[in-house]
């Protein structure tokens, strides 16, 4: 007869594991695989202290244990909160906090809620992203911060936390490939540059959406001469085709953008100061 909260399963080769769940106000809930059945029994004990013992508390539950910690979070939101989801969130007042593990937690409002519900959090390095159709997508990215970005020049969190999520904690200061916001004798203009063996200064313009078309501008000026190295050109918004041919056809760029010539060797060669 099988300790309570455990049952058995087979591997492909035939090898037997073994499984704990918990039912808990007419929910089944996995509660994952062990290698013994005295493991599988004791994480479900654990999970039977959470969901029934209200003196044991979130806040300074212990994750030195046989339950998963991402799973203990899930019931103690379920048992606090109401609210079962599988992934390791617990949610507050008026945001919500996914548990990576129990020092590392992101903040996200609770807009964000529904899509972190279906949604797994990864970590490779300082980026953080999900697996949707099969594709990693940076969690950065669906907050403005676009891949290239660097924090304190494109972009910064309010309060200086980086794992805090929330909308109003995220201010994007450069919105644009090859764009970034300089102050010269008091007045705030836009710096457009170029990485071609080095950044190349392309100009210097009184607005970002300026700045931004005059980057496009020397992608196609750059392409048209023969440059082998493929640009990602800005996305424009909120500009009519009419004001942006405009702008395009106005905007000055760098002489050395105009001279640019690929030498011999097929690689991008150009002069200038990279200031």
């Amino acid at each position: 007869m099988r300790l309570p909260g455990v049952y058995t399963a087979r591997k492909k080769d035939g090898s037997i594991y073994f499984r704990a769940s918990v039912t808990y106000r007419g929910k089944h809930i996995s509660l994952g695989s062990y290698a013994s059945e005295q493991e599988a029994h004791q994480a479900y004990v654990e999970a039977g202290r959470i969901t029934n013992d209200t003196s044991v508390i979130f806040s300074s539950y212990a994750p030195e244990t046989i339950l998963p910690f991402g799973k203990a979070v899930s019931l103690f939101n379920f048992r606090d909160n109401g609210l079962y989801i599988a992934n390791p969130i617990y949610t507050r007042i008026r945001f919500f906090e996914y548990y990576l593990t129990p020092d590392l937690v992101l903040k996200f409002d609770l807009d964000d809620l529904f899509y972190y519900s279906s949604h797994k959090i990864m970590r490779r390095g300082n980026r953080f992203f999900v697996s949707d159709y099969g594709m990693q997508i940076g969690i950065a990215s669906r907050y403005g911060i676009k891949n290239y970005a660097v924090e304190g020049r494109d972009y910064r969190f309010v309060n200086g936390d980086p794992f805090d999520f929330r909308y109003e904690n995220i201010e994007i200061q450069n919105s644009y490939h090859g764009v970034s916001h300089v102050t010269r004798n008091g007045k705030t203009y836009y710096k457009a540059k170029i990485h071609i063996n080095g950044n190349v200064v392309i100009g210097y313009y009184e607005t970002e959406a300026e700045a931004a078309i005059a980057y496009n501008k020397a992608i196609d000026i750059l392409k048209k001469a023969g440059a082998a190295r493929q640009y990602v050109p800005n996305y424009m918004e909120n500009i009519s085709p009419s004001r942006y041919a405009d702008l395009y056809h106005q905007l000055p760029v760098s002489p050395a953008i105009l001279a640019y010539r690929p030498d011999q060797g097929n690689a991008d060669r150009i002069t200038a100061n990279p200031s």
